[in-house]
Protein backbone atom coordinates (compact mmCIF):
# COMPACT_ATOMS: atom_id res chain seq x y z
CA UNK A 1 0.00 0.00 0.00
CA UNK A 2 1.34 3.35 -0.67
CA UNK A 3 -0.18 6.50 0.77
CA UNK A 4 -0.47 10.14 -1.26
CA UNK A 5 2.35 11.55 -2.64
CA UNK A 6 2.00 15.19 -3.53
CA UNK A 7 5.03 15.01 -5.90
CA UNK A 8 3.97 12.49 -8.31
CA UNK A 9 0.99 13.93 -9.11
CA UNK A 10 1.49 17.46 -9.63
CA UNK A 11 1.57 17.40 -13.18
CA UNK A 12 -1.74 15.96 -13.11
CA UNK A 13 -5.07 17.87 -13.42
CA UNK A 14 -7.55 17.50 -11.27
CA UNK A 15 -9.91 15.93 -13.53
CA UNK A 16 -7.73 13.80 -14.78
CA UNK A 17 -7.45 11.90 -11.23
CA UNK A 18 -11.00 11.73 -10.62
CA UNK A 19 -11.96 10.41 -13.45
CA UNK A 20 -9.13 7.06 -12.63
CA UNK A 21 -9.98 6.13 -8.60
CA UNK A 22 -11.42 3.39 -7.96
CA UNK A 23 -13.26 2.95 -4.71
CA UNK A 24 -13.46 -0.66 -3.49
CA UNK A 25 -13.55 -2.98 -0.55
CA UNK A 26 -10.28 -3.47 1.19
CA UNK A 27 -8.34 -6.41 1.05
CA UNK A 28 -8.14 -8.78 4.31
CA UNK A 29 -3.96 -8.02 4.82
CA UNK A 30 -5.51 -4.27 4.14
CA UNK A 31 -7.58 -3.94 7.03
CA UNK A 32 -4.92 -3.41 9.80
CA UNK A 33 -3.51 -0.24 8.08
CA UNK A 34 -7.12 0.71 7.25
CA UNK A 35 -7.50 0.80 11.23
CA UNK A 36 -4.69 2.40 12.26
CA UNK A 37 -4.61 5.23 9.24
CA UNK A 38 -8.46 5.91 10.45
CA UNK A 39 -7.79 5.80 14.00
CA UNK A 40 -4.69 8.27 13.66
CA UNK A 41 -6.20 10.79 11.14
CA UNK A 42 -9.68 10.77 11.94
CA UNK A 43 -11.21 13.77 14.68
CA UNK A 44 -13.36 10.65 16.27
CA UNK A 45 -10.88 8.06 16.27
CA UNK A 46 -11.28 4.69 14.94
CA UNK A 47 -12.49 1.28 16.82
CA UNK A 48 -14.30 -1.12 15.38
CA UNK A 49 -17.26 -1.04 12.91
CA UNK A 50 -20.46 -2.04 14.63
CA UNK A 51 -22.78 -4.30 13.62
CA UNK A 52 -22.16 -5.50 9.83
CA UNK A 53 -19.86 -3.28 8.10
CA UNK A 54 -17.57 -3.04 4.85
CA UNK A 55 -14.24 -0.94 5.04
CA UNK A 56 -13.42 0.94 1.79
CA UNK A 57 -10.41 2.53 0.62
CA UNK A 58 -10.06 5.04 -2.53
CA UNK A 59 -7.52 3.97 -4.46
CA UNK A 60 -5.79 6.38 -7.65
CA UNK A 61 -2.87 4.19 -9.86
CA UNK A 62 -2.06 2.37 -5.96
CA UNK A 63 -2.64 5.75 -3.57
CA UNK A 64 -4.75 5.55 -0.97
CA UNK A 65 -6.28 8.59 -1.34
CA UNK A 66 -9.72 8.21 0.88
CA UNK A 67 -11.07 5.67 3.23
CA UNK A 68 -14.86 4.96 4.22
CA UNK A 69 -16.07 2.87 6.90
CA UNK A 70 -19.88 1.41 6.65
CA UNK A 71 -21.80 -0.11 9.71
CA UNK A 72 -25.18 -1.02 10.65
CA UNK A 73 -27.56 2.02 11.29
CA UNK A 74 -29.16 3.90 14.08
CA UNK A 75 -31.34 2.13 16.47
CA UNK A 76 -33.35 5.37 16.70
CA UNK A 77 -33.18 8.37 14.43
CA UNK A 78 -36.59 10.51 14.56
CA UNK A 79 -35.77 12.62 11.36
CA UNK A 80 -35.13 9.64 9.43
CA UNK A 81 -38.01 7.46 10.54
CA UNK A 82 -40.08 10.36 9.93
CA UNK A 83 -39.02 10.69 5.94
CA UNK A 84 -39.21 6.77 5.72
CA UNK A 85 -42.91 6.94 6.97
CA UNK A 86 -41.77 4.16 9.53
CA UNK A 87 -44.30 2.81 11.91
CA UNK A 88 -42.58 1.56 15.56
CA UNK A 89 -43.59 -1.96 14.75
CA UNK A 90 -41.38 -2.00 11.28
CA UNK A 91 -38.60 -0.27 12.21
CA UNK A 92 -36.52 -3.21 14.06
CA UNK A 93 -37.67 -6.24 10.93
CA UNK A 94 -36.38 -3.26 8.42
CA UNK A 95 -33.21 -1.79 9.62
CA UNK A 96 -31.00 -4.50 7.81
CA UNK A 97 -32.02 -2.61 4.75
CA UNK A 98 -30.25 0.86 5.90
CA UNK A 99 -26.17 1.48 6.62
CA UNK A 100 -24.36 3.91 7.99
CA UNK A 101 -21.34 6.09 6.73
CA UNK A 102 -19.48 5.70 10.09
CA UNK A 103 -16.21 6.87 9.19
CA UNK A 104 -15.29 8.99 5.79
CA UNK A 105 -11.79 10.50 5.84
CA UNK A 106 -9.33 12.38 2.97
CA UNK A 107 -6.24 11.27 4.14
CA UNK A 108 -3.46 13.72 5.07
CA UNK A 109 -1.75 15.79 1.83
CA UNK A 110 -4.37 14.91 -0.36
CA UNK A 111 -5.63 18.23 -1.96
CA UNK A 112 -8.11 17.68 -4.87
CA UNK A 113 -11.41 19.79 -5.61
CA UNK A 114 -14.24 18.06 -5.46
CA UNK A 115 -12.57 14.42 -4.83
CA UNK A 116 -15.08 13.56 -1.40
CA UNK A 117 -18.14 13.93 -2.98
CA UNK A 118 -16.67 12.49 -6.44
CA UNK A 119 -15.76 9.15 -3.84
CA UNK A 120 -18.82 9.06 -2.11
CA UNK A 121 -20.65 8.54 -5.30
CA UNK A 122 -18.44 6.16 -5.96
CA UNK A 123 -19.03 3.78 -2.81
CA UNK A 124 -22.98 4.32 -3.50
CA UNK A 125 -22.71 3.29 -6.77
CA UNK A 126 -21.50 -0.45 -5.30
CA UNK A 127 -22.44 -0.39 -2.11
CA UNK A 128 -25.76 -2.50 -2.21
CA UNK A 129 -23.97 -4.84 -4.66
CA UNK A 130 -21.34 -5.43 -2.05
CA UNK A 131 -23.71 -5.82 0.85
CA UNK A 132 -25.30 -8.70 -1.03
CA UNK A 133 -22.12 -10.35 -1.73
CA UNK A 134 -21.06 -10.45 2.12
CA UNK A 135 -24.40 -10.53 4.22
CA UNK A 136 -26.63 -11.93 1.32
CA UNK A 137 -28.99 -8.79 1.19
CA UNK A 138 -29.08 -5.10 -0.42
CA UNK A 139 -28.89 -1.94 1.43
CA UNK A 140 -32.07 0.44 0.00
CA UNK A 141 -30.67 3.38 2.41
CA UNK A 142 -27.53 5.08 3.11
CA UNK A 143 -27.42 7.43 6.44
CA UNK A 144 -24.66 9.29 8.01
CA UNK A 145 -24.26 11.94 11.17
CA UNK A 146 -22.27 15.20 10.89
CA UNK A 147 -21.50 16.92 13.84
CA UNK A 148 -22.14 20.57 12.84
CA UNK A 149 -19.79 22.12 15.26
CA UNK A 150 -17.05 21.24 12.66
CA UNK A 151 -18.08 20.24 8.97
CA UNK A 152 -21.54 21.32 6.96
CA UNK A 153 -21.73 18.72 4.82
CA UNK A 154 -20.65 20.26 1.29
CA UNK A 155 -19.98 16.89 0.26
CA UNK A 156 -22.79 14.95 1.10
CA UNK A 157 -24.77 17.42 -0.34
CA UNK A 158 -22.78 17.63 -3.51
CA UNK A 159 -23.15 14.08 -3.86
CA UNK A 160 -26.70 14.06 -4.01
CA UNK A 161 -27.90 13.61 -0.26
CA UNK A 162 -30.72 14.82 1.20
CA UNK A 163 -30.61 17.05 4.52
CA UNK A 164 -33.40 15.83 7.03
CA UNK A 165 -32.23 18.02 10.20
CA UNK A 166 -30.49 17.18 13.28
CA UNK A 167 -30.97 14.82 15.81
CA UNK A 168 -31.92 15.58 19.59
CA UNK A 169 -28.63 15.30 21.25
CA UNK A 170 -28.58 11.53 22.76
CA UNK A 171 -26.18 9.14 22.54
CA UNK A 172 -26.53 5.20 23.07
CA UNK A 173 -24.58 4.12 25.83
CA UNK A 174 -24.79 0.35 27.21
CA UNK A 175 -28.51 0.00 27.03
CA UNK A 176 -29.27 3.70 27.83
CA UNK A 177 -29.78 6.80 25.95
CA UNK A 178 -27.63 9.77 27.27
CA UNK A 179 -28.27 13.75 26.48
CA UNK A 180 -25.32 14.87 25.29
CA UNK A 181 -26.34 18.13 23.82
CA UNK A 182 -24.33 18.15 20.71
CA UNK A 183 -27.50 17.69 17.92
CA UNK A 184 -25.59 15.99 14.23
CA UNK A 185 -27.18 16.96 11.23
CA UNK A 186 -28.85 13.82 9.46
CA UNK A 187 -28.44 13.27 6.18
CA UNK A 188 -29.83 10.13 4.12
CA UNK A 189 -29.60 8.78 0.40
CA UNK A 190 -32.24 6.73 -1.18
CA UNK A 191 -29.91 4.29 -2.86
CA UNK A 192 -33.21 2.04 -4.52
CA UNK A 193 -35.87 4.67 -6.07
CA UNK A 194 -38.45 3.34 -3.99
CA UNK A 195 -36.88 2.75 -0.68
CA UNK A 196 -39.54 4.16 1.34
CA UNK A 197 -41.86 1.62 -0.42
CA UNK A 198 -40.09 -1.07 0.56
CA UNK A 199 -38.61 -0.22 4.08
CA UNK A 200 -42.65 0.02 4.90
CA UNK A 201 -43.85 -2.93 3.28
CA UNK A 202 -44.94 -5.58 6.01
CA UNK A 203 -43.81 -8.78 3.68
CA UNK A 204 -40.40 -7.60 1.45
CA UNK A 205 -40.18 -9.10 -1.99
CA UNK A 206 -37.97 -12.33 -2.19
CA UNK A 207 -35.14 -10.54 -3.44
CA UNK A 208 -34.48 -7.81 -0.84
CA UNK A 209 -34.46 -10.56 1.85
CA UNK A 210 -31.47 -12.96 3.32
CA UNK A 211 -31.02 -16.18 1.59
CA UNK A 212 -31.88 -17.53 5.11
CA UNK A 213 -32.77 -14.81 7.67
CA UNK A 214 -33.37 -16.33 11.23
CA UNK A 215 -35.54 -14.41 12.90
CA UNK A 216 -38.92 -13.52 13.02
CA UNK A 217 -39.81 -11.57 9.70
CA UNK A 218 -42.34 -9.66 10.47
CA UNK A 219 -44.02 -7.61 14.14
CA UNK A 220 -44.85 -9.33 16.66
CA UNK A 221 -48.57 -8.31 16.91
CA UNK A 222 -48.90 -9.90 13.21
CA UNK A 223 -47.00 -13.19 14.72
CA UNK A 224 -49.79 -12.76 17.79
CA UNK A 225 -52.14 -12.56 14.98
CA UNK A 226 -51.32 -15.33 13.04
CA UNK A 227 -50.96 -18.11 16.13
CA UNK A 228 -54.84 -16.75 17.17
CA UNK A 229 -55.79 -17.80 13.35
CA UNK A 230 -54.17 -20.92 13.16
CA UNK A 231 -55.30 -22.01 16.91
CA UNK A 232 -58.78 -22.00 15.33
CA UNK A 233 -57.59 -24.95 13.00
CA UNK A 234 -58.94 -28.31 13.75
CA UNK A 235 -55.61 -30.20 14.79
CA UNK A 236 -56.03 -33.50 13.55
CA UNK A 237 -53.56 -35.36 15.55
CA UNK A 238 -54.40 -37.54 18.86
CA UNK A 239 -53.56 -36.56 22.37
CA UNK A 240 -51.17 -39.52 22.83
CA UNK A 241 -47.43 -38.36 22.09
CA UNK A 242 -48.59 -34.81 21.10
CA UNK A 243 -45.85 -32.70 22.77
CA UNK A 244 -46.07 -29.42 20.45
CA UNK A 245 -49.50 -27.27 19.73
CA UNK A 246 -50.49 -27.05 16.03
CA UNK A 247 -50.53 -23.33 16.49
CA UNK A 248 -46.72 -23.33 16.88
CA UNK A 249 -45.45 -25.87 14.41
CA UNK A 250 -47.47 -23.91 11.82
CA UNK A 251 -45.93 -20.77 12.87
CA UNK A 252 -42.26 -21.57 12.81
CA UNK A 253 -43.21 -23.25 9.41
CA UNK A 254 -44.35 -19.79 7.91
CA UNK A 255 -41.87 -18.01 9.21
CA UNK A 256 -39.65 -20.15 8.56
CA UNK A 257 -40.37 -20.72 4.91
CA UNK A 258 -40.79 -16.46 4.37
CA UNK A 259 -37.17 -16.24 5.67
CA UNK A 260 -36.36 -18.87 2.74
CA UNK A 261 -36.39 -21.90 4.12
CA UNK A 262 -37.81 -24.49 1.30
CA UNK A 263 -37.52 -28.07 2.72
CA UNK A 264 -38.61 -29.81 6.10
CA UNK A 265 -35.08 -30.50 6.88
CA UNK A 266 -34.55 -26.25 6.36
CA UNK A 267 -37.56 -25.49 8.57
CA UNK A 268 -36.47 -27.54 10.91
CA UNK A 269 -32.87 -25.85 11.19
CA UNK A 270 -34.69 -22.16 11.26
CA UNK A 271 -36.44 -23.48 14.62
CA UNK A 272 -33.34 -24.95 16.12
CA UNK A 273 -31.61 -21.65 15.34
CA UNK A 274 -34.25 -19.93 16.93
CA UNK A 275 -33.44 -17.90 20.55
CA UNK A 276 -35.04 -18.78 23.28
CA UNK A 277 -37.19 -15.42 23.25
CA UNK A 278 -38.17 -16.04 19.61
CA UNK A 279 -39.51 -19.76 20.64
CA UNK A 280 -41.21 -17.77 24.04
CA UNK A 281 -42.77 -16.40 21.26
CA UNK A 282 -43.50 -19.22 19.68
CA UNK A 283 -45.18 -20.74 22.57
CA UNK A 284 -42.73 -23.31 21.81
CA UNK A 285 -42.48 -26.75 24.77
CA UNK A 286 -40.76 -25.89 27.86
CA UNK A 287 -38.48 -28.60 29.19
CA UNK A 288 -38.63 -28.05 33.06
CA UNK A 289 -35.42 -30.17 33.34
CA UNK A 290 -33.61 -27.91 30.97
CA UNK A 291 -34.73 -24.98 31.76
CA UNK A 292 -35.59 -24.16 28.07
CA UNK A 293 -37.58 -23.66 25.63
CA UNK A 294 -37.79 -26.83 22.72
CA UNK A 295 -38.55 -26.68 18.71
CA UNK A 296 -39.93 -29.06 17.24
CA UNK A 297 -38.29 -31.66 15.41
CA UNK A 298 -37.73 -32.30 11.92
CA UNK A 299 -40.21 -35.75 11.87
CA UNK A 300 -42.91 -33.93 13.66
CA UNK A 301 -43.17 -30.47 11.16
CA UNK A 302 -42.70 -33.09 8.25
CA UNK A 303 -45.57 -35.51 9.95
CA UNK A 304 -47.83 -32.43 10.42
CA UNK A 305 -47.92 -30.89 6.97
CA UNK A 306 -47.99 -33.77 5.09
CA UNK A 307 -51.47 -34.70 7.27
CA UNK A 308 -53.09 -31.45 7.51
CA UNK A 309 -55.96 -30.06 5.78
CA UNK A 310 -53.83 -27.92 3.07
CA UNK A 311 -56.91 -26.10 2.01
CA UNK A 312 -58.35 -25.27 5.21
CA UNK A 313 -54.78 -23.67 6.13
CA UNK A 314 -54.57 -21.99 2.77
CA UNK A 315 -58.02 -20.62 3.31
CA UNK A 316 -57.51 -19.14 6.93
CA UNK A 317 -54.44 -17.92 5.65
CA UNK A 318 -55.83 -15.78 2.98
CA UNK A 319 -57.37 -13.87 5.66
CA UNK A 320 -54.08 -12.72 7.35
CA UNK A 321 -51.77 -12.53 3.94
CA UNK A 322 -54.36 -9.56 3.36
CA UNK A 323 -54.33 -7.66 6.39
CA UNK A 324 -50.90 -8.21 6.35
CA UNK A 325 -50.46 -6.91 2.97
CA UNK A 326 -53.47 -4.57 3.22
CA UNK A 327 -51.05 -1.14 2.37
CA UNK A 328 -49.88 -2.69 -0.64
CA UNK A 329 -52.97 -3.67 -2.28
CA UNK A 330 -53.84 -0.44 -4.01
CA UNK A 331 -54.85 1.20 -7.31
CA UNK A 332 -51.25 0.30 -8.44
CA UNK A 333 -51.08 -3.36 -6.90
CA UNK A 334 -50.82 -6.06 -9.98
CA UNK A 335 -52.09 -9.71 -9.00
CA UNK A 336 -51.35 -12.45 -11.11
CA UNK A 337 -53.51 -15.38 -11.50
CA UNK A 338 -51.95 -18.70 -12.44
CA UNK A 339 -52.25 -22.21 -12.18
CA UNK A 340 -49.39 -24.83 -11.42
CA UNK A 341 -49.17 -28.36 -11.10
CA UNK A 342 -46.54 -29.33 -7.76
CA UNK A 343 -44.03 -31.30 -8.77
CA UNK A 344 -43.77 -34.87 -7.34
CA UNK A 345 -47.30 -34.14 -5.19
CA UNK A 346 -50.20 -36.58 -5.69
CA UNK A 347 -53.36 -36.70 -4.06
CA UNK A 348 -55.74 -39.63 -2.57
CA UNK A 349 -56.37 -40.50 -5.88
CA UNK A 350 -52.87 -40.69 -7.32
CA UNK A 351 -53.47 -37.78 -9.59
CA UNK A 352 -50.95 -34.69 -9.60
CA UNK A 353 -52.03 -31.84 -7.57
CA UNK A 354 -52.42 -28.81 -9.64
CA UNK A 355 -53.11 -25.03 -7.37
CA UNK A 356 -55.02 -21.69 -8.59
CA UNK A 357 -52.89 -18.97 -7.29
CA UNK A 358 -53.27 -15.21 -6.99
CA UNK A 359 -49.72 -13.55 -6.65
CA UNK A 360 -49.01 -10.02 -5.28
CA UNK A 361 -46.11 -9.30 -7.91
CA UNK A 362 -45.02 -6.41 -5.12
CA UNK A 363 -44.01 -7.37 -2.69
CA UNK A 364 -43.68 -10.66 -4.54
CA UNK A 365 -46.28 -12.88 -2.07
CA UNK A 366 -49.46 -15.51 -2.24
CA UNK A 367 -52.33 -13.72 -0.81
CA UNK A 368 -54.61 -16.51 -1.97
CA UNK A 369 -54.47 -20.45 -3.35
CA UNK A 370 -56.89 -22.97 -3.91
CA UNK A 371 -56.55 -26.46 -4.68
CA UNK A 372 -58.31 -27.32 -8.37
CA UNK A 373 -60.47 -30.42 -8.03
CA UNK A 374 -59.93 -32.98 -10.61
CA UNK A 375 -62.93 -33.01 -11.92
CA UNK A 376 -62.55 -29.33 -12.68
CA UNK A 377 -60.65 -27.00 -13.90
CA UNK A 378 -59.04 -23.81 -13.39
CA UNK A 379 -62.01 -21.47 -15.04
CA UNK A 380 -64.53 -21.70 -11.98
CA UNK A 381 -62.16 -21.77 -8.96
CA UNK A 382 -60.81 -18.17 -10.22
CA UNK A 383 -64.08 -16.58 -8.42
CA UNK A 384 -63.63 -18.36 -4.88
CA UNK A 385 -59.61 -17.36 -5.49
CA UNK A 386 -60.58 -13.79 -4.88
CA UNK A 387 -63.84 -13.22 -3.31
CA UNK A 388 -62.27 -12.71 0.12
CA UNK A 389 -59.61 -10.37 -1.04
CA UNK A 390 -60.21 -6.66 -1.46
CA UNK A 391 -58.86 -5.49 -4.24
CA UNK A 392 -60.62 -2.86 -5.58
CA UNK A 393 -58.30 -0.65 -7.56
CA UNK A 394 -55.99 -3.18 -8.58
CA UNK A 395 -54.94 -4.97 -11.75
CA UNK A 396 -55.72 -8.77 -11.97
CA UNK A 397 -53.76 -10.64 -14.87
CA UNK A 398 -54.21 -14.06 -16.27
CA UNK A 399 -53.94 -16.16 -19.35
CA UNK A 400 -56.00 -17.16 -22.13
CA UNK A 401 -58.19 -19.74 -20.01
CA UNK A 402 -59.62 -17.04 -17.60
CA UNK A 403 -60.62 -14.70 -20.65
CA UNK A 404 -64.26 -14.87 -19.94
CA UNK A 405 -67.38 -12.72 -19.68
CA UNK A 406 -68.59 -14.00 -16.36
CA UNK A 407 -64.86 -13.85 -14.75
CA UNK A 408 -64.69 -10.66 -16.73
CA UNK A 409 -68.01 -8.68 -14.84
CA UNK A 410 -67.19 -10.16 -11.46
CA UNK A 411 -63.96 -8.70 -11.52
CA UNK A 412 -64.88 -5.67 -12.64
CA UNK A 413 -68.54 -5.05 -10.50
CA UNK A 414 -67.90 -7.76 -8.09
CA UNK A 415 -64.42 -6.58 -6.61
CA UNK A 416 -64.16 -3.49 -8.20
CA UNK A 417 -60.68 -3.93 -10.00
CA UNK A 418 -59.38 -4.00 -13.25
CA UNK A 419 -58.73 -6.65 -15.41
CA UNK A 420 -55.73 -7.85 -18.48
CA UNK A 421 -56.36 -11.04 -20.09
CA UNK A 422 -54.63 -12.58 -22.86
CA UNK A 423 -56.64 -13.04 -26.15
CA UNK A 424 -55.47 -16.01 -28.48
CA UNK A 425 -57.30 -18.11 -31.25
CA UNK A 426 -59.57 -19.53 -28.36
CA UNK A 427 -61.16 -17.11 -28.87
CA UNK A 428 -61.49 -16.28 -32.57
CA UNK A 429 -64.18 -13.68 -33.16
CA UNK A 430 -62.64 -11.50 -30.27
CA UNK A 431 -59.29 -11.74 -31.76
CA UNK A 432 -60.63 -10.69 -34.88
CA UNK A 433 -62.31 -7.44 -33.51
CA UNK A 434 -59.13 -7.12 -31.91
CA UNK A 435 -56.93 -7.41 -34.96
CA UNK A 436 -59.43 -5.25 -36.69
CA UNK A 437 -58.95 -2.30 -35.19
CA UNK A 438 -55.10 -2.55 -35.13
CA UNK A 439 -54.35 -3.65 -31.66
CA UNK A 440 -52.68 -7.30 -31.93
CA UNK A 441 -49.43 -5.94 -30.89
CA UNK A 442 -50.63 -5.60 -27.64
CA UNK A 443 -51.76 -9.02 -27.60
CA UNK A 444 -48.88 -11.71 -25.91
Amino acid sequence: MKLFPDTDLSSLSAKNILDSIEVRPILPEEKTRWDELMKTHHYLGFRRLIGKGIRYVAVYRGYWLALLGWASPALCCTPRDKWIGWPSKFSKTRLFLVANNVRFLILPSVRIPNLASKVLSLNIKRLSKDWQERFNHPIVLAETFVDPRYFVGTCYQAAGWICLGETKGFAKSAKKYIKHNQPKKVWIKPIHKSANNLLTQPILPSNMRCSMQYKIPFSYEYLDDLRQIISGLPDFRTAAGKRHQLATILSITICATLCGARSYLAIAEWAARCSQSMLRRFRARYDGDTKKFIPPSEATIRRVLQNINGQVVDDALTGWLVRVTQGEVDDKSQIAVDGKTLKGAKDSSGKKVQLLSAFLCNPGVVISQRKIDSKTNEIPEIKPLLAPLNIAGSIISADAMHTQKDTARFIVEDKRANYLFTVKDNQKELNKEIRALGLESFSP
